[in-house]
């Protein structure tokens, strides 16, 4: 089965094997999530094992090298479903061949996601399956529409976080990696008025929000609420086209390596380590409010 879909009181998600990546939403009547058109084909993607790029698409193990594309495999890997009902499924995907030749570790990462009355929760779990220490990063990457409604300008609408975000603001350079300099943040107390023209020098990282949760919102439409835990960093991103209609708010843990560094991947910065055993878990709850 290629597709599992979710539907509650009106509301709907669609969620693919390929990525384990939610293809559809719709709460409360309102769809919500971008729908993959040819200017960025994807709606929601996993990011892991990597969030962002390594130096030269490369990562070092115990001075070998394996080739890992910018965010990791997991989005382009068919998971294996573990269950599902009318309102929640989980899958997971686990190390095999294909997987040790970029990243030589052993591992299970599971996704689960519920449907509530008017929010989807999605719960993730990475467990080290293997006798050593496991590094790696993870991160999501949904893209919602922009405007949120027909006929709302996309200049009326804005992010509001739940705390002052006084910065700093980090870009990534033309080869995707980190830049050194800390920029001040486009943020105000705690209001990101969007336009295209902030992400004409690529996403906004910011890397040590206050916030754990924040409302993508305007005038006359919706109020999205993103609520998360387990993620220190975050992302937005759209492409800067005047043809864009999705904006990517996006939960990391971990981010694309600093220009100029290029070294173990158990020492790389943003990167963390699942003890041998155990099981690291992160959650993001999608919430709408009229």
């Amino acid at each position: 089965m290629d597709f599992q879909t979710l539907e509650r009181n009106g509301s709907r998600a669609v969620i693919a094997r390929q990525g384990a990546e939610l293809t559809a939403l719709r709460l409360r009547g309102r769809d919500l999530l971008w729908d993959a058109g040819p200017l960025w084909p994807r709606h929601a993607p996993l990011l892991f094992p990597v969030v962002g790029a390594l130096a030269g698409d490369t990562l070092r193990h115990r001075g070998a090298a394996y080739p890992m594309p910018k965010h990791g495999f997991a989005r382009d890997r068919a998971f294996d479903w573990q269950g599902w009902s009318e309102t929640a499924c989980a899958l997971a995907l686990r190390d095999d061949d294909r997987t040790r030749a970029a990243y030589p570790f052993p591992f299970v990462l599971t996704i689960r996601y519920a449907l509530e009355p008017a929010a989807l929760r999605m719960e993730l779990a990475l467990h080290n399956s293997g006798p050593d220490p496991l590094p790696a990063s993870l991160g999501l990457h949904p893209a919602f529409r922009w405007p949120l409604a027909p006929g709302v300008s996309k200049a009326a609408h804005c992010l509001v976080f739940e705390a002052d975000e006084p910065g700093p603001l980090r870009r990534i350079d033309a080869s995707g990696l980190l830049t050194p300099p800390l920029l001040a943040t486009p943020i105000q107390g705690r209001e990101l008025p969007l336009h295209e023209g902030l992400f004409v020098e690529d996403a906004l990282l910011f890397l040590e929000p206050r916030s754990r949760q924040v409302c993508f919102e305007a005038p006359g439409a919706p109020s999205l609420v993103l609520t998360w835990e387990g993620f220190p960093h975050l992302g937005v991103w759209t492409k800067p086209d005047p043809g864009s209609a999705f904006l990517c708010i996006e939960p990391w843990e971990g981010y694309a390596s600093p220009a100029g560094w290029d070294g173990e991947i158990s020492d790389k910065p943003g990167s963390f380590l699942v003890d041998p055993g155990a099981t690291r878990q992160w959650s993001l709850t999608i919430s709408i409010a009229d």
